[in-house]
């Protein structure tokens, strides 16, 4: 029997300024393939085909404690690549102490802040959630997935997904 990798620890960077202290939760985004039925003749049931990524997008929500100005000032950001967020984490497994690194970097811009409760006396914290146009998983420095919606990249554990796709189209 085996336990899981749980996260110990995490520290959240946004546009290089540490969060260490202030980001209280991050939930890292869910990849979404968007698929379609297909059932011809001879078929006996549905096969879905893969059309790439999910219409939902690439979403970061994150949670910070007190006044947080940096995404503040962020909020409108013109370039869809336009606030660079780096999460990373401290993962051990319990019963073996054997332990992974996890980072993640993503690319968007913020879609929502919720500016929380303001209460005199009680814990104050903003919401956020911040549309991804990149995302990159790295575990024990090796990358796992990288996804670059604006230049056309998808790589899966080393593997370019798109490479042909790019070529025939030429770029």
């Amino acid at each position: 029997m085996a336990l899981p990798r749980k996260l110990k620890n995490m520290n959240l960077f946004n546009d290089g300024n540490s969060y260490l202290g202030i980001a209280k939760s991050v939930t890292l985004p869910s990849l979404g393939r968007k698929m379609e039925s297909y059932r011809g003749g001879g078929m006996n049931g549905p096969v879905k085909a893969d059309l790439g990524f999910s219409d939902d997008g690439i979403q970061l929500e994150w949670k910070t404690g007190g006044l947080d100005l940096i995404s503040l000032r962020q909020f409108g950001a013109i370039k869809a690549a336009g606030v660079p967020l780096r999460f990373t984490g401290f993962y051990q497994q319990d019963d073996t102490g054997e332990d992974s690194q996890v980072e993640l970097v993503v690319r968007g811009r913020h879609e929502t802040i919720e500016m929380g409760d303001a209460q005199p006396g009680e814990d104050t914290e903003h919401a956020m959630t911040t549309t991804c146009s990149y995302y990159k998983l790295t575990v024990d420095g090796e990358e796992v997935i990288e996804i670059d919606l604006l230049n056309f990249i998808e790589k899966v554990n080393g593997v370019d997904m798109l490479e042909k796709q790019r070529a025939a189209l030429g770029f």
